[in-house]
């Protein structure tokens, strides 16, 4: 869901108050996929069987493989952003380090393959430096205005405190506001201006239909979790099977005996009419087997998570055999790039907006930055090696030296090219006595 606000329109007390509660509306749904992840699915809170029945609830975790396996595909490998101007690129690497961005986006893409968006919020500390930080939209949405454009309005983050009242803040273009609860409702308090020049709240989303990675399989992974725990069930249920005796009595003590000794010995006459064996109900296990297999398949299928178990990657896969194991993986990664790199354009837009960090003729430097996302696979650098060489002399150092996965900063390799090119320095000196 997208909350629109008309930008003409003041925002009160009442506009936020509204927005909140339609906000918290949300909240089960999201809590329901962060239960997924972590393990808590429906089969654990199922009414439970009669006590004399079987009644395992086994967990596959589906959903977590899924985010975790296209996430660490997506962003295993930190992203690198680049600015060919020196003094901007230190900023960048500055800011990157101080604020541990390569963990930040880490975690905002988890979030948003878990609850399909996550947001990074950017302060500034008492010595005026930027950082950000990831957070969930448990506590936190934007309203973005009702133009075409749809731009970011105002953003909230809240949370209820020991005694149960409202805290958070209020972000808009130009303040943040405190926000809190009292017996009249939501109050608007003290402010505080920022020159961000924007709401400084960035929106990172997973697809264009705002749907979790694990969003189409769920019912699958619920239907999965019931199979193997049914199956479970008559495993159980085999192994107590009870024991039917048929054309004799026996007493109480012979049935401990029996249960304890586990040997049946009947003499005399009329032998030939006794019956003694299991009871015993049809077997589905063939199905059951097949319900699983399927199951498993259609997950792997509707989510296009490559199954990393596969015979196939125990293999020495060739470069082209694993681009087809892994265009899923692949597709998805492209459309998340894009959408990332949108946002990440915005927040280095706010960041470079700070006279602060860049100067002001400088600010709209941000265009220029580059972002290089590397999937991560397993890398054959004698191919890599090979390709590098295959460019020397058509493309620039720059774009050749990229293509080495174990580079993490081409400008900052560029420069340690340049010294170890440098000639060593000569000195101009006379023996004694000359």
């Amino acid at each position: 869901m997208v909350f629109v606000f008309p930008r003409d329109e003041e925002i009160t007390q009442e506009v936020v108050t509204d927005f909140i509660e339609q906000h918290k509306a949300l909240i089960p749904e999201y809590q329901y996929n962060y239960d997924m992840y972590l393990g808590k699915h429906e089969i654990l809170t199922q009414d439970a069987k009669e006590r004399y029945k079987p009644d395992n609830r086994i967990v596959a975790n589906y959903a977590k493989y899924t985010v975790d396996t296209t996430e660490g595909y997506f962003i295993g490998v930190p992203v690198k952003v680049t600015h060919e101007d020196e003094t901007l690129n230190g900023f960048i690497n500055d800011f990157r380090n101080r604020s541990n961005m390569a963990d930040v986006e880490s975690e905002v893409s988890k979030l948003a393959a878990i609850f399909d968006h996550a947001f990074v919020y950017l302060y500034q500390d008492e010595f005026a430096d930027t950082y950000a930080v990831e957070n969930s939209p448990l506590d936190m949405f934007i309203v973005y205005d009702d133009t075409i454009a749809q731009k970011p309005l105002f953003a909230v983050r809240y949370f209820y405190d020991a005694d149960d009242e409202l805290q958070g803040e209020l972000m808009t273009e130009t303040h943040r506001y405190v926000l809190a609860s009292n017996k009249d409702g939501i109050t608007i308090g003290d402010e505080q201006p920022h020159y961000y020049g924007d709401v400084p709240v960035v929106e990172y989303v997973q697809n264009s239909e705002t749907q979790a990675v694990f969003e189409n399989v769920k019912t699958l992974i619920n239907a999965l979790n019931k199979a193997l725990s049914e199956k479970a069930n008559d495993l159980e249920y085999f192994a107590d099977s009870y024991i039917k005796i048929l054309g004799a009595e026996l007493d109480e003590e012979s049935l401990e005996t029996l249960r304890d000794n586990r040997i049946i010995n009947f003499a005399g006459d009329g032998t030939d009419k006794l019956t003694v064996d299991f009871m015993t109900k049809p077997s589905a296990d063939e199905l059951q087997e097949n319900l699983i297999d399927r199951l498993i398949d259609l997950i792997y299928q509707l989510s296009m998570t490559a199954n990393m178990n596969d015979t196939a990657f125990a293999g020495n896969l060739s470069g082209v055999a694993m681009e087809f194991k892994l265009q899923g993986m692949k597709n998805m990664a492209i459309m998340k790039e894009r959408k990332f790199q949108a946002s990440m354009n915005r927040m280095y837009k706010m960041l470079f907006n700070l006279p602060t960090n860049v100067p002001a003729s400088a600010k709209d430097e941000w265009r220029n930055i580059r972002y290089q996302f590397s999937r991560n696979i397993p890398r054959n650098l004698e191919n890599e090696a090979e390709t590098m060489a295959k460019m020397e002399g058509i493309l620039s150092k720059e774009t050749q030296i990229s293509v080495s996965s174990l580079v993490d900063n081409v400008a900052e390799e560029l420069e340690r090219i340049e010294k170890e090119n440098e000639a060593p320095p000569t000195y101009d000196f006379q023996l004694e006595g000359e």
